[in-house]
């Protein structure tokens, strides 16, 4: 019996499953949000957004790392942010500036992962990376969960107010990011 490749694993096809996902949540929040729709959306996103544990965990348990998985998950996860944040602007849950800074910050750290990466230096994610990631899902179901459903009063305030969280911890974790990589930077310079 041949036996599967290693990169169709289980953590794997979790974390392309998030791509399919994000996907989905574009299309739903591309639809008139009837509190049904909306409902829906938040449902695929904090599918999308638990898969993101669940893929490592899995990984980490029985022993399925690959190299493969080490690109794909935190790209996967940048999907996913990065559709969330677009596509809740034209609702005017999210103002375009935070949507701009966060997206920044992301293509500046995968900048550096990858130049780190040339050189020999792997990047794994810090602890303050991933409580951005985490303050950063929190919002953004905030943001996309329907208002009415539950009697919770300004809930995409406290939404909005949760991503004004996430965006200084998204600032301040890729200062953190370049300031632990700037030997890499400044080698050429001495």
């Amino acid at each position: 019996m041949k036996r599967r490749s290693k990169i169709f694993n289980v953590p794997n096809l979790i974390t392309g499953s998030r791509f399919i996902l994000s996907g989905c949540l574009m299309l739903l929040l591309l639809l008139e949000q009837t509190t049904g729709v909306a409902f829906v959306a938040w449902l695929v996103f904090s599918i999308a957004a638990g898969s993101d544990w669940i893929d490592g965990y899995y990984a980490r348990k029985y022993k399925e790392v690959t190299v493969l998985g080490k690109l794909m998950d935190p790209l996967a996860d940048k999907v996913l942010v990065t559709t969330a944040l677009i596509m809740l602007i034209p609702t005017d849950r999210l103002p375009a500036w935070i949507a701009l800074i966060i997206l920044c910050r992301e293509i500046v750290v995968t900048g550096l992962r990858g130049v780190a990466s040339s050189s020999g230096v792997v990047v794994a994610a810090s602890k303050l990376g991933k409580w951005k990631s985490i303050i950063q899902y929190i919002a953004l179901g905030t943001l996309i969960f329907p208002l009415g459903l539950l009697p919770i009063p300004h809930l995409h305030q406290i939404g909005l107010a949760i991503l004004y969280v996430a965006l200084v911890m998204t600032v301040w974790s890729g200062a953190d990011y370049f300031y632990k990589l700037r030997r890499i930077f400044l080698e050429d310079a001495e």
